[in-house]
């Protein structure tokens, strides 16, 4: 939750996946992508905006209305990417390694950058996956 914001941005956290699909049914505020745009150095604004399948003009246009709800969908996406970071922060020991990783070609990946592969569902549990074995000292 600290990736989007926590507290600050969330009136109640979500305490269960229950909560958490109401949360991104109902729609984010943009306040939350804003927040992790905004929060990285690895990755810019444009790289964020490509994986979660919107265009940096969408993006900047949205830092405007800050409070207005995402789509169900950019929410989703927005919450994986933000789970992703969070898991890859944990393997590589902190956000900066875990941004830079996922920036880069990952032969574990097919030399596919992790970031690239978060704009389907299917390319994210391939990350998710591959975050899991390093995380357990398996690294093909």
């Amino acid at each position: 939750m600290e990736f989007m914001g926590g507290r600050r941005l969330f009136k109640q956290l979500p305490q269960s996946r229950a909560e958490i699909h109401g949360a991104l049914v109902k729609g984010l505020p943009y306040a939350v992508l804003v927040h992790i745009v905004d929060h990285l150095s690895a990755l810019s604004a444009d790289q964020i905006a490509d994986a979660l399948g919107i265009s940096g003009r969408t993006l900047r246009r949205q830092k405007e209305q800050p409070d207005k709800p995402m789509p169900a969908d950019l929410a989703s996406k927005t919450w994986l990417f933000a789970e992703t970071l969070a898991q890859a922060s944990a393997v590589f020991g902190g956000r900066d390694a875990a941004e830079r990783w996922m920036a880069r070609p990952a032969m574990g990946l097919d030399g596919a950058r992790p970031i690239d592969l978060l704009r389907t569902l299917q390319g994210a549990e391939l990350v998710t996956e591959f975050l899991g074995r390093l995380e357990h000292g398996v690294y093909n």
